[in-house]
């Protein structure tokens, strides 16, 4: 990669501050512009005909770039366009692909990569988002936000934000139950190793696992806890239930180990912690949303695995 050209991208986002959906949206689409037209543009060309909005600026465009790039999430609901500073951040960004165009030939694949990246830096760095709608079932509240992080995995390989914050869900809600003290909190990354830890969370004699993807090791592990004298319990997504009462069986523990579904296990809790009364419920939840973050703040790197409640 050009590093010039990487600097020269980075000084001018940080200057000029390129770095909300608005300005990812011109910068995604202008930089298209300059391949179909080629450098140098003229900013008067890149308007519509009533000269008050970037022409092609629009969540269509937006998102064709993106879906080439293996990213299904949308940037922008209108792609910019309704950003009252786009014509201004088109004209700033013609300026400077012009200049660069000046200096000598412009990669425009580093150009685009460049932004792309700043997309799913911009994707990574909001929480996910929890929505108290009374008219929705508890369970599709823990479902949204699973989803979010699923979701969030796909446009970002390599990062595991559904395992990350099963887990720290499931610690939020032990909290709720029985206080804080009582347990002890690792980052997503701090494996529970034979001679390292009995599970993701060890209370009293009960060992808890928790994971998006049962296997045979985890089962295994369940088997060790049984035979160290402790009760195993795991908790996982609805889609892993059957996976995990299957490998259970093969190894002859289905009837001594519990298998919990996280929608089920939290949202049954919400209800009690909330006395079943409505805003009892919403108390319990932004509750442990509460605890969740605080857990985040303490145990991981990544401050947006946190929940914003709206």
């Amino acid at each position: 990669m050009n590093k010039k050209l990487v600097a020269s991208l980075n000084t001018f986002a940080k200057e000029r501050n390129f770095k909300g959906k608005g300005p990812l949206c011109v910068a995604l689409v202008i930089t298209q512009h300059a391949r179909d037209k080629g450098l140098p543009l003229n900013p008067d060309d890149l308007l519509t005909v009533g000269k008050g909005q970037v022409l092609g600026l629009g969540k269509g465009a937006v998102q064709n770039i993106l879906n080439k790039h293996g990213i299904n999430r949308v940037l922008a609901a209108e792609g910019g366009r309704t950003s009252r500073g786009s014509i201004n951040n088109m004209r700033t960004y013609v300026s400077f692909l012009n200049d660069l165009c000046e200096q000598g030939s412009v990669d425009l694949d580093v150009i685009e990569r460049f932004w792309i990246d700043r997309v799913l830096d911009f994707f990574a760095g909001k929480p996910f988002v929890v929505k108290l709608d009374t008219s929705r079932s508890l369970r599709h509240v823990v479902r949204d936000i699973l989803q979010q992080a699923i979701d969030r995995q796909k446009s970002s390989p390599g990062m595991y934000y559904s395992g990350a914050v099963l887990q720290h869900l499931v610690g939020a809600k032990l909290e709720c139950a029985i206080g804080t003290k009582k347990i002890e909190h690792n980052s997503f990354s701090t494996a529970d190793a034979p001679g390292n830890r009995a599970g993701d969370f060890l209370i009293e004699d009960v060992a808890i696992h928790v994971t998006t993807s049962p296997s045979e090791s985890v089962i295994e592990r369940c088997k060790e806890n049984l035979d160290a004298g402790y009760k195993p319990i795991l908790v996982t997504l609805q889609k892993g239930i059957s996976v995990a009462d299957g490998l259970a069986e093969n190894m002859n523990l289905s009837d001594r180990i519990d298998i919990f579904e996280i929608e089920q296990f939290i949202a049954l809790n919400i209800y009690e912690f909330g006395q079943f009364a409505e805003q009892g419920r919403k108390t319990a939840v932004n509750d442990i949303v509460t605890s969740y973050n605080r857990i985040i703040c303490e145990v991981e790197t990544d401050p947006s695995l946190k929940i914003s409640v709206k």
